[in-house]
């Protein structure tokens, strides 16, 4: 279990890092996301999130049902500390993947709005070129030309800073990919630290058993 979500999570940030930044592949994935979100994608993506989203239920129940017997004991025993920590870990592993499907699904929705909003930009900027190369000396048709090229160029100055909105988006959504990578590192040695912990209870409970 523990093995499939740490795939999981690289899986995820490798593919965080190919939106990120402008590479060969970056259009590939933009494919394959477009092709996920038609058809019976959603459905598939929503059953999975759900299916992570109930197996963190249980962990967390697990751990109250832990934390539950600890009190009415009054000792925390070697075994329910190492469900505890098993619990804890594989918790904080799926929410971190259900965090990242998340960031994903919303940077690949912004790389598609600023795709849009740039050939948008480009159509408004032609349809002005064309109003002002087509102006001719009638008075009340020139007049008209002004206000719409006018209007035009309102809808680019709007059209630029949304797209400067999104860039900086994107900027933040690189920062908190190194956050989170940091977070992942963290997140192994926390993982080599309970397995040796894990193994140390070992020991102890046989050398108990003995």
């Amino acid at each position: 279990m523990l093995q499939l979500l740490y795939t999981a999570i690289f899986g995820e940030m490798l593919l965080i890092l190919t939106l990120v930044f402008k590479t060969p592949l970056r259009k590939l994935v933009i494919v394959s996301l477009d092709r996920v979100k038609r058809g019976r994608g959603p459905i598939v993506v929503t059953t999975v999130g759900a299916t992570l989203v109930v197996v963190l239920s249980s962990s967390l129940y697990s751990m109250a049902k832990i934390q539950q017997r600890t009190l009415e004991a009054g000792i925390l025993n070697p075994t329910d500390q190492v469900l505890m920590s098993k619990h804890m870990l594989e918790a904080s592993l799926m929410g971190f993947v259900l965090f990242l499907s998340l960031m994903i699904d919303r940077l690949h929705h912004y790389i598609r709005e600023l795709r849009l909003l740039r050939k948008t930009m480009e159509a408004v900027k032609k349809q002005t070129r064309s109003f002002e190369d087509g102006k001719n000396g009638n008075t009340e048709e020139q007049k008209a030309l002004t206000e719409e090229i006018t209007t035009l160029k309102s809808k680019v100055k709007k059209l630029e800073s949304e797209c400067e909105a999104k860039g900086n988006k994107e900027k933040t959504l690189e920062t908190e990919v190194e956050a989170l990578k940091k977070q992942s590192e963290g997140f192994l040695m926390e993982y080599d630290r309970l397995l040796e912990d894990n193994q140390n209870l070992r020991s102890q409970l046989e050398a108990i058993n003995r």
